[in-house]
């Protein structure tokens, strides 16, 4: 089959930075047995094409993106046809697979995976305007298959007017070897850590503010963030002025194999986001044995009470609260991680794959 793989970026020639790793294990399995040929806008300054885990991966740069994906879509489809569209996010990409898709007559999916359809005016999180909402509904009441992450994404896409169906991008258990949860070494401070970019719609303020009622609490502890800094320094400045300075390691961007030590270190993985559709962080953490501490977004709502700890959002005294609990009752820790690890590789990165090709033979042999 051959496929066209329409992406927000996160697919760089060296396969470790600027990279979102859901999307390689997704393009790498895929092109074991498939043709695949991946859009991306602004991966590098420069248009360009290179290979990458056995697809193709077709640069468009910045200017006008949309209407150059397109034109490229179209030659690529001239050249030898599409079986069928994928739009990774809905923005951006599922406008450009719509057009596409249509202009070719060949069926289309997309995946829902951000903040297309939300609006958080306190964090400057999702799309700010009506219109761009409305756009986004119109894609994706005209895709042949819409898919989400997580149960909660169910609940948003169908208030858009879409049944959407759940495939969850796994992890790869190739890169995250699965090992037994760890019991805590209690001579030595509990192990918190958080990994996600340093934006407001990951609330590190709230985190940090639940470490500084904890520390205050008597509780040893430390807390490694790892991720990209769009903050400016305003983390680390929070850090000084709650003097956290002893209990919290501010690490900036890691590769995938420098965060994996740093995660299976820990005893909790810590989600304070204010939205996620899917976080794959707290899968690679169940998958390595560490449960997860979270407010009320996908997959911490979905997976409470037995498979991970729920709080409210932008709630740094419950978040405090659950993670000494947790803390103090290692049976529950052990039986959440347990629980949550049995998920995790339940739907892999090789399910995902399995799956999105189901859809992909439905599709095209409804369009037969």
């Amino acid at each position: 089959m051959r496929i066209a793989l329409v992406v927000p970026g996160g697919v760089d020639r060296g396969g470790e930075y600027r990279v979102i790793p859901s999307i390689l294990w997704l393009m790498e399995r895929l092109a074991r047995t498939h043709d695949v040929h991946v859009i991306v806008p602004n991966q590098e300054p420069g248009a360009g094409a290179w290979d990458l885990l056995g697809a193709r991966v077709h640069n468009i740069g910045a200017k006008r993106w949309r209407v150059r994906a397109v034109r490229t879509l179209l030659e690529l489809h001239r050249e030898q046809p599409f079986d069928v569209f994928h739009a990774l996010w809905a923005r951006g990409p599922g406008e450009v697979a719509f057009v596409a898709s249509r202009l070719c007559r060949r069926p289309l999916l997309v995946h829902v995976n951000g903040g297309e359809l939300v609006w958080l005016p306190e964090v400057d999180f999702g799309s700010r305007r009506s219109w761009v909402r409305a756009l986004v509904r119109f894609v994706l009441r005209r895709a042949d298959v819409v898919t989400v992450p997580s149960d909660a994404m169910v609940e948003l896409v169908t208030a858009a007017g879409v049944t959407p169906e759940r495939v969850r991008l796994g992890v790869d258990r190739t890169r995250w070897i699965p090992e037994p949860p760890r019991a805590r070494d209690l001579a030595r401070p509990a192990r918190l850590v958080h990994v996600g970019s340093l934006t407001p719609v990951k609330d590190h303020f709230t985190l940090l503010r639940a470490m500084a009622l904890l520390v205050a609490g008597g509780t040893s502890i430390q807390l490694d963030l790892v991720g990209f800094d769009a903050l400016e320094g305003a983390v680390q400045r929070r850090v000084k002025e709650l003097g956290l300075q002893a209990n919290v390691t501010v690490h900036g961007f890691l590769t995938q194999t420098e965060t994996m030590p740093v995660v299976r270190a820990a005893d909790i993985m810590v989600l304070s986001s204010r939205h996620e559709a899917g976080p794959v962080v707290m899968l690679e953490a169940a998958a390595v044995g560490v449960p997860t501490v979270g407010t009320a977004v996908p997959y911490v709502s979905d997976w409470a009470p037995d498979h991970a700890v729920c709080v409210p959002v932008a709630d740094p005294d419950a978040l405090a609260r659950a993670i000494a609990d947790l803390l103090e009752d290692e049976p529950r820790r052990l039986a959440i991680a347990q629980r949550a690890q049995q998920s995790a590789l339940q739907e892999d990165a090789d399910w995902t794959c399995a799956r999105f090709e189901q859809l992909y033979a439905r599709v095209v042999a409804n369009g037969e």
